[in-house]
């Protein structure tokens, strides 16, 4: 009789013992899930970041500060983007010193259309008045709308491509 009493001890241990590797397990999984989502979570947050500044750079320009604002549109660029602004620099800068140009640039919305673990696109508004220090002109306000991609480098995401959009 008394292994009879055994018997029955071992079936439900064994069953308990299944039911609570199953439990770790799930709990394990749904952790990981967690963690994923959570790191995808901050790659949208930064991403979407990464392009408003971007295009704050982009529309933040003053003749007294030329070079370092300049160096920042490089900073935060990579690929194409970056080469293209490269490659119009030196005229750029001599035309904002030239003209005293003063532009402040704003921020106003920013949306993510996909996202990928290296790779994101952007759609970014953002608005600028434009003046020229010592002229009579009026300032100029104008209204850019871009999609952007970017490409995370090294952590960091970076404008690869701007294209403006209507």
């Amino acid at each position: 009789m008394a292994g009879l009493a055994v018997r029955p001890a071992r079936i439900l241990i064994a069953a308990l013992s299944g039911v609570l590797a199953v439990l770790v397990g799930g709990g394990v999984w749904i952790a990981a899930q967690a963690r994923e989502e959570q790191g995808r979570a901050g790659d949208k947050r930064a991403a979407l970041q990464a392009a408003g500044q971007h295009a704050k750079n982009l529309v933040s320009l003053d003749y007294k500060s030329v070079d370092t604002d300049m160096r920042r549109i490089l900073d935060s660029s990579t690929g194409t983007a970056r080469a293209q602004y490269e490659a119009s620099s030196a005229k750029l800068r001599s035309t904002t010193v030239e003209n005293k140009v003063v532009q402040h640039g704003v921020l106003r919305a920013t949306g993510l259309v996909s996202i990928t673990a290296t790779t994101a696109r952007v759609l970014v508004v953002a608005d600028v008045e434009i003046r020229w220090d010592g002229s009579d002109s009026p300032p100029q306000e104008r209204f850019y709308r871009w999609q952007m991609d970017l490409t995370k480098a090294g952590g960091v995401w970076l404008a690869s491509k701007v294209v403006q959009v209507k």
